[in-house]
C-alpha cells in the first residue's frame, strides 16, 4: 500500500504553474513594461543560473526591462509578442519570459512546455531545472548584465 505524501507548493510554485496571461501585442508589452514598480522587490532569475537570494534594486530592474525588451524585439522577428507572461497584466508579482530561441511550445497546450528563460516574481524564486544545456550566448548576455550592474 503506497502513502500519498502531501506537498504544499511555495507562492512561487502555484504563481508559476497557475493561470498566466499573454502579452500579444509589441505595444501591448511596452505598455506592460511601463506598469512595473522597479522599487517593488523584484527577484531576476535566469534559468539554469543562480536562484537570486535577495531581491535587484530598482535600477538593476529598469536595467534588465530595457535589455531584455531590446533582445526580444531583436531576436522574437514576429509581428507579434506572446512570449511574456504574468499573473496580473496590471499588477504583477510573476513574469515570465520566454527565450525567443528556445520556445517549443511555450503556450502550455503541450505535455513538457519549456521552461522561461527569465522570471521576474516579487517572492523568492525556487531553482528549476533546464531539460536541456543553456546555450553560451545566454549565458554570456546575462553575465554581461550582471556585471554591467556591478559596475
Amino acid at each position: 500500500m503506497s502513502t500519498m505524501i502531501e506537498t504544499s507548493a511555495t507562492d512561487f510554485d502555484r504563481i508559476l504553474n497557475g493561470m498566466l496571461f499573454s502579452l500579444l501585442s509589441w505595444k501591448q508589452l511596452a505598455d506592460f513594461w511601463s506598469k512595473i514598480d522597479t522599487r517593488a522587490g523584484w527577484y531576476l532569475y535566469a534559468i539554469g543560473e543562480t536562484v537570486p537570494q535577495a531581491p535587484a534594486v530598482p535600477n538593476e530592474v529598469a536595467d534588465f526591462i530595457q535589455r531584455i525588451d531590446a533582445l526580444l524585439r531583436k531576436e522574437h522577428r514576429e509581428d507579434y509578442c506572446g512570449i511574456v507572461y504574468a499573473d496580473n497584466l496590471d499588477n504583477p508579482c510573476l513574469i515570465k519570459i520566454y527565450d525567443p530561441n528556445n520556445l517549443g511550445v511555450s503556450c502550455g497546450s503541450s505535455k513538457n512546455p519549456p521552461l522561461p528563460g527569465w522570471i521576474m516574481c516579487n517572492m523568492p524564486p525556487s531553482e528549476l531545472q533546464p531539460k536541456g544545456v543553456i546555450p553560451a550566448n545566454r549565458r554570456r548576455w546575462w553575465q554581461a548584465f550582471l556585471s554591467q550592474d556591478n559596475n
